[in-house]
């Protein structure tokens, strides 16, 4: 086994699927399973409940997820050291993010990252926010970012920006003929809103009570892309952050209002495991980060 073996094996268990664990690292899935087979002859034990699905780790499953991971770290952190004795930057950054980041922004910052140090990789994945806060204290990853953040146990929050938040409606909505909405004029409209259990709604939900405005929620999506569809097909209107909706705006298909007197924005910060010890290359991506907003 090298360290290859070891992290192939390990996205395989962070992401419940051999075919997504062989594309994260260049492989074909035949490859990763002849990988998987040969381990578990070789340790005489099934690591993957394959009765299920998705894919579930056994006992012993887990136990050797944690030492690939463990393996996978030290190994990358030696090298990214190794590799800065030498000024050059190389090895993995995990970094997870909540989906409403922007998909198309952050792959063009993993990209310009990856352009400028040749022989380092970001690992992006995209998940619900509880499951970002796990990644990261749970050490499956270097960096998260979440919008809303708040300190936790074990985890330190580093601003990095605020999004400006509009009011969203599909080009035909009686609001949009309104060169700036007035809050008044949100009561009682139909909106397209985020699950409850999400820090945006919450949000949200005190914005207009702080107003004692009243609003009627329609449909209820735990992603802005879900909630951009539903605004498209003009099933009520929504509160986003303008920037995600950059692309339907030029489009044609959505429109942005101002709410006068209004200066609502979204926080977004970079999230990590408290007292962790950064290679050079995360060093360097944060920093990146902070000057690409």
């Amino acid at each position: 086994m090298n360290a290859s073996h070891f992290r192939v094996f390990r996205d395989i268990a962070k992401t419940s699927s051999v075919s997504r664990g062989a594309e994260l690292n260049g492989v074909s899935q035949s490859a990763a399973s002849q990988l998987l087979r040969q381990l578990e002859r070789n340790l005489g034990v099934s690591l993957f409940d394959r009765s299920t699905r998705p894919l579930r780790l056994t006992v012993a499953g887990k136990l050797y997820y944690e030492a690939s991971r463990d393996i996978v770290r030290r190994y990358e952190e030696a090298e990214s050291r190794i590799k800065a004795l030498k000024n050059e930057l190389g090895g993995a950054v995990g970094v997870v993010s909540i989906y409403s980041i922007g998909l198309y922004r952050m792959r063009r910052i993993r990209e310009k990252f990856e352009e400028l140090h040749p022989q380092a990789k970001i690992h992006l994945e995209y998940m619900r926010p509880e499951n970002v806060y796990e990644a990261v204290a749970e050490d499956r990853a270097d960096l998260g970012l979440i919008s809303y953040p708040a300190p936790r146990k074990g985890i330190h929050v580093i601003p990095w920006r605020d999004e400006k938040m509009v009011l969203v409606c599909h080009p035909r909505h009686p609001l949009a003929t309104k060169p700036k909405v007035e809050v008044g004029d949100l009561a009682h409209q139909e909106f397209v809103s985020f699950d409850p259990d999400l820090s945006i709604r919450v949000a949200m939900d005190r914005f207009f009570r702080d107003r004692g405005l009243q609003r009627k929620v329609v449909l209820e999506f735990d992603n802005i892309q879900m909630i951009k569809e539903a605004l498209i097909i003009g099933s009520g209107i929504s509160i986003l952050p303008k920037r995600t909706v950059g692309q339907e705006v030029t489009e044609g298909r959505l429109v942005t209002r101002d709410i006068a007197g209004e200066e609502l924005v979204r926080p977004i910060g970079v999230i990590h495991r408290r007292g962790k010890t950064f290679s050079p290359t995360v060093v360097e991506f944060l920093k990146f980060l902070q000057e690409n907003k």
